[in-house]
């Protein structure tokens, strides 16, 4: 449907949603049939945790990330890992770049006030421990206090169970926590048992300005005694009344205390905590409920829901309640407020966000067709920071630029949203505001981390010369300047911003961009059949080895990054000799890969290690993650559905906190891919193309449904059936939609959304293999 329309109010999404809980789902709270969130596994891949990855009493994107902490020493291995076997404390920010207020429930008796900086942390033991979304449950061994905690969108809900007469709760506003150290930390107490303050979280090398967050605390029991045993930002609030129940709330704000204030007040006036978590739980049902399954294990059904459950979280909400929000990308913090609805409700939400760096091949896809609401509000949440600052962001935080990655990664999602449909955004706004992101003085001239110069992202010589010079000659201004990668990532980009423009009827801009589209060819070596570092004056690299990670590639080796190509494969293989020899090339690299699992280690950091740093394919990380999806696009589906569902299920498998992205999730990108390899649909541009379109690849469950936002697609719910899927055979041997044949595994926007059913048929695992004759 492509409907142009007013924004619609963004409450709707989570509130107005009664299309979205099935019978079948609502009973299954009250018997013993398991609901998506009783199979979502939160703790998984957390022994190798980054702040913002572990999410348990929170809402799908909440303000508040109410959690515990048992490292908060970093951005990096901090946050809940699930090895370390102590409680640091419980913090409600857990974002990228940003972090704040950490409390934690302590008996005096068991503290020696005469010490300095005593280590106030307690034992816990997971068998003692509930996790779910919107909730967490543990014991507190050391003080044998029994904690439970929810949340509201920007309200912290805390219940704690005493067994002393000694009860008290620490309130920490200083020192290092998560990405962010706490200064200028402050509490009032205006009531026996409601206080108020604020707290700093100081600039960082990402975020270059401090951001501050404000707070009110209201308990159900009255506060005897504040004291600062240690002078350093440790505040102990004693508690009247002995032993029992205690709540406690905590309401969050970035822009003042008067609307922390109105966020408790708006979303939770009552003390009952159940209902709370009834309705967290509700929540998130009504989210995970739009993609049903039936089929595979039950641990396969699990990992799909936590798969699906990390797509609808990590970025966060950053306006009150009441539209008020911080803008911090101009010289002068300010106050703003978003635009509201008659009713006074934001039309829609403003964002923390990490980049979009790779989100074409991800939450582009799954949001835009399952979240469309979720999308178009974070389209409006982008062209606000335009509005305000001048730029789309890569990823902000506390409403200030970042600059993090590279190029102009919000442009494809921004695009493919318009192309599907949705567009209750200013459309003309919005590419305006991307054509000044692809121009010098935009946000492509940018590399990494570049705050003050715009010269690190080398636009100007990819505009004159056609490529990003490796080094670049100008020098060293910010992070990630690997001339190929960034060649590669703008030529993608302006054939993205080349297909707003055409659909919008500017011609001019259109040959313009998609002239610049080409400009990838430009760093291929056809001498060795990779795309390879050149220098300003047109010499390649030597030597040059393209298996090595780095040294011109961003988070990638050269062997990697060749393929990014998304808008011109058939260009792309016509370099390398034609589409057999490309096929060739990619299923050899795909051999190697699989040696490995596909992925370089476990984690993140294992990317430089010596071995893992030269496999070919790395689905651990975003820049190679639609390599298994190029085959179909030079011929060969086959390889594509056999890879594809490799992938699946070596890389995305199994329920264990000690892997489960095997390298850098990135706030729902990762858990996006795994949710689409699994039902079975990709978009290689990210459906940015005028008619877009999906690749079949074939699930591996036997029936998958999706149900569709009504306000934006009118179609029945989606059904995908897999006939002969035992043993997840990998090979489509037919396939068609509503009874019509498809010929090429293929299938547009336009009709998918019509809703229907999606027949496979599917062929024996002998069928054929997966050499590229």
């Amino acid at each position: 449907m492509n409907k142009l329309g007013p924004i619609k109010p963004f409450f709707s999404i989570f509130l107005i949603v009664p299309f979205l809980v099935s019978v079948q789902l609502m009973r299954g709270q009250n018997s013993k049939e398991k609901t998506p969130v009783d199979l979502v596994y939160p703790q998984l891949d957390t022994e190798n945790s980054r702040w913002f990855f572990f999410s348990s009493a929170c809402r799908p994107f909440g303000m508040v990330n109410l959690s515990p902490d048992t490292e908060t020493d970093g951005a990096w291995g901090s946050g809940y890992r699930y090895k370390v076997d102590s409680i640091r404390g419980f913090s409600h920010i857990h974002a990228w770049q940003l972090s704040g207020l950490s409390v934690m429930p302590i008996d005096l008796g068991k503290i020696d006030m005469e010490t300095p900086q005593y280590d106030y942390s307690s034992s816990f033991d997971h068998a003692k421990e509930e996790v779910s979304p919107g909730y967490h449950k543990l014991h507190l061994d050391r003080y044998d206090i029994d904690v439970e905690l929810t949340s509201t969108k920007r309200v912290g809900f805390h219940q704690y169970d005493f067994n002393t007469e000694n009860g008290a709760v620490l309130i920490n506003l200083s020192g290092q926590l998560g990405p962010s150290k706490i200064e200028d930390g402050s509490l009032e107490q205006v009531a026996p048992g409601i206080f108020e303050g604020e707290l700093t979280n100081a600039p960082t090398m990402r975020r270059p300005k401090a951001t501050k967050v404000f707070f009110r605390i209201v308990l159900d029991r009255d506060v005897d005694e504040v004291s600062n045993p240690w002078d350093d930002g440790k505040l102990i609030l004693r508690l009247k009344g002995g032993t029992g129940k205690v709540k406690m709330k905590v309401a969050l704000s970035y822009t003042s205390r008067e609307n922390a204030k109105f966020n408790l007040e708006h979303e939770l006036p009552h003390w009952d905590f159940g209902q709370i978590v009834q309705d967290s739980r509700s929540e998130w049902n009504q989210l995970l409920g739009r993609i049903k399954i039936k089929g595979g294990s039950e641990e396969e059904q699990r990992r799909f829901y936590t798969d699906l459950w990390h797509a609808l979280q990590g970025r966060r909400i950053i306006n009150d309640a009441n539209g008020y929000y911080p803008d911090n990308t101009a010289d002068t913090f300010k106050i703003e407020q978003l635009p509201l609805s008659e009713s006074g409700e934001p039309l829609f939400n403003h964002f923390n966000s990490d980049s979009f760096w790779g989100a074409q091949w991800t939450i582009n896809t799954l949001w835009q067709l399952v979240y469309p609401e979720i999308a178009e509000s974070f389209v409006n949440s982008l062209l606000q920071y335009y509005k305000d600052g001048g730029m789309v962001p890569r990823g902000p935080a506390g409403g200030n630029y970042t600059y993090v990655m590279t190029g102009a990664s919000s442009s494809p999602f921004i695009v493919g949203a318009y192309q599907k449909g949705i567009r209750g955004f200013d459309v003309d706004m919005a590419y305006e505001a991307l054509k000044k992101n692809h121009m010098p003085g935009g946000i492509m001239a940018k590399a990494g981390y570049e705050h003050a110069t715009s010269l690190g992202g080398g636009l100007g010589h990819y505009i004159e010369e056609g490529y990003v010079p490796f080094p670049l000659p100008e020098g060293q201004f910010g992070y990630h300047q690997n001339g190929p990668s960034l060649t590669l990532e703008y030529a993608y980009q302006d054939w993205c911003l080349a297909q707003f423009a055409k659909a919008l009827g500017k011609k001019e801009d259109y040959g313009y961009f998609m002239a610049r589209s080409k400009n990838y060819k430009n760093v291929f070596d056809p001498t060795t059949g990779w795309v390879r570092p050149k220098n300003k004056i047109g010499e390649w690299l030597e030597p040059y080895d393209p298996f090595t990670h780095g040294s011109g590639f961003s988070e990638a080796n050269g062997a990697q990054n060749t393929w990014f190509v998304p808008h011109d494969l058939e260009g792309l293989s016509e370099l390398m000799g034609g589409k057999a020899k490309a096929v060739a090339k990619l299923n050899q690299q795909f051999e190697e890969a699989k040696k490995l699992g596909f992925t370089s280690g476990t984690s993140h950091a294992q990317e430089l290690h010596p071995e893992y740093s030269r496999i070919p394919i790395n689905y651990g990380n975003q820049p190679s993650i639609q390599t298994a999806f190029i085959f179909q696009h030079l011929g060969r589906p086959d390889l594509t559905q056999y890879w594809a569902k490799e992938v699946a299920n070596t890389v995305y498998e199994g329920l264990t906190p000690a892997r489960g992205y095997n390298g850098d999730e990135d706030q729902g990108l990762m858990g996006s891919l795994a949710v689409l390899m699994k039902i079975g649909l990709f978009q290689m541009t990210g459906g940015t193309e005028m008619e877009p379109m999906y690749q079949i690849t074939g699930p591996i469950f036997d029936r998958i449904e999706i149900e569709l936002n009504p306000d934006y697609y009118e179609g029945k719910p989606i059904v995908i059936q897999a006939e002969n899927n035992e043993g997840q055979s990998p090979y489509i041997k037919t396939a068609s939609f509503n009874g019509k044949k498809l010929k090429d595994f293929t299938l547009s926007h336009e009709l998918l959304v019509r809703g229907g059913t999606l027949q496979l048929k599917m062929s024996p695992p002998n069928h054929k293999d997966h050499s590229s004759n």
